[in-house]
């Protein structure tokens, strides 16, 4: 299994940024797909779920604000965060596997400045 997490970067308060997820080694469009966020000093906590059958999730603090989907063709994962807070500054990882959150790998660095 392999998960590559890109499209991070340094925003301001109320901007947007897009990330992906690309994956390869598994059956990607028969997996539920997650992303996990670790803020420096937090412990790792859910972001969001989408299922093989496009069903989503989403914590109550993204809710409204952040959009998960996927393209199979590409097995590709995104998520497309709007009206981002300094609060969602955070590592953020992707998975094939669901809760416990696990926060692995290098990930993508979001900053969010006020």
């Amino acid at each position: 299994v392999q998960l590559v997490e890109s499209g991070g970067g340094s925003v301001q308060a109320g901007g947007s940024l897009r990330l992906s997820c690309t994956a390869s080694g598994f059956t990607f469009d028969d997996s539920e797909m997650t992303w996990f966020r670790q803020a420096a000093g937090n412990e790792c906590e859910l972001v969001s779920t989408i299922s093989s059958d496009g069903i989503t999730y989403y914590s109550a603090s993204v809710k409204g604000r952040f959009t998960i989907s996927q393209d199979n063709a590409k097995t590709t994962m995104y998520l497309q965060m709007n009206s981002l807070k300094p609060e969602d500054t955070a590592v953020y990882y992707c998975s094939n596997r669901g809760a416990p959150a696990h926060c692995e790998g290098p990930g993508t660095q979001v900053t969010v400045s006020s």
